[in-house]
């Protein structure tokens, strides 16, 4: 019994440290475009994301049951040394991505690390394919709708503001701005801190701590508060690629940006669906920018970031696989 808590809270910790290090990557996301626009100051921008990340992230546990459960085939099949493992994995690409400035998806890191885990513990038996299929799905088809939906919405400003002088454009749409962002916020908590969630959920019910999967108040709150953290200590490397080496943003182009992640990524929520901040806030910028001018986009280090996105998945199964017989010696 004392080794199962050990397990269940070394799974708590794992899944909190993913979070932390996912506000490196992901939450910094949600505030990329208006800070690189100054729109915002950093510091406000931070307190701003950590407090509509809260809320956003006990709005709705859809994802979490999502990432809980449409992975493995059942949790019975799925032990405390499986989600060790693929924290693990997930974790130590997240690291690595980080330490060079490359967004890559923590989405695609975590479903990546459960994969390989489960493989090489259960074999194929212990994977739902049908919603692995539906979860790689909406990760792949959202930055590609974020990349169109862009577009449209930059278009769509040009055509309404496109007569008015770029000075007065930049000092209204600096104040809007901080309102996209805002509203990025909450959307992106409300779909990426369930994905840790989740994880610790069915550890506890894989545990027999918790009798179906139901997120409680308290792991809401951890998530929550470590994704926050996160976001304050690190997130600054992978701003500065996200919000000006794609694409130079203006006040304008920050906010379509803005608005047009939140609204794909809270659209996923409403479908309990997980997508990756990462993706989908790249892709709105890659629209925002192609509908400028498409040489206006730095196509290179897009292609960069679509490698390292290509990568993710199969690199961190195979590191979810290995830490899983590290935690079989450590266990």
């Amino acid at each position: 019994m004392h080794e199962l808590q050990f397990l269940i809270l070394t799974v708590i910790v794992l899944a909190l440290l993913f979070d932390f290090i996912n506000g490196f990557h992901d939450t910094a996301n949600a505030i990329a475009t208006s800070v690189s626009t100054r729109a915002i100051k950093p510091a406000h921008a931070i307190i701003m994301a950590a407090a509509l990340n809260f809320l956003g992230a006990i709005y709705s546990t859809g994802v979490a049951k999502t990432i809980g459960g449409d992975i493995v085939a059942s949790a019975e099949m799925v032990d405390e040394h499986i989600i060790i493992a693929a924290l693990m994995g997930s974790i130590v690409w997240n690291l690595f991505t980080w330490y060079v400035a490359m967004p890559s998806s923590s989405s695609h890191a975590l479903v990546g690390g459960i994969i390989g885990a489960v493989l090489v513990s259960t074999g194929s038996t212990g994977l739902n394919f049908i919603g692995i299929g539906k979860i790689v799905l909406s990760l792949i088809a959202s930055p590609l709708l974020a990349i169109f939906s862009g577009f449209i919405v930059m278009t769509v400003l040009f055509l309404l503001f496109g007569r008015f002088a770029p000075s007065a454009l930049n000092g209204r749409f600096k104040k809007m701005q901080i309102l996209s962002a805002a509203t990025m916020a909450f959307s992106h908590g409300s779909n990426d801190a369930q994905k840790s969630m989740g994880i610790i959920t069915l550890a506890l019910l894989s545990g027999g701590y918790l009798s179906s999967f139901e997120v409680p108040d308290y792991v809401k709150f951890l998530c929550a508060a470590a994704m926050a953290c996160g976001t304050a200590l690190g997130g600054w490397r992978i701003i500065r690629t996200i919000g000006g080496k794609i694409f130079k943003l203006e006040p304008i182009s920050g906010f379509a940006a803005d608005l047009n992640s939140s609204i794909v990524i809270f659209s996923a929520t409403l479908l309990h669906l997980p997508v990756s901040t990462t993706h989908v806030v790249s892709g709105s910028i890659m629209g925002v920018g192609t509908a400028k001018r498409i040489r206006a986009v730095r196509w290179g280090v897009a292609q960069q970031m679509l490698v390292a996105w290509v990568l993710t998945i199969p690199c961190t199964a195979v590191m979810g696989a290995l830490a899983y017989q590290i935690v079989l010696w450590i266990f």
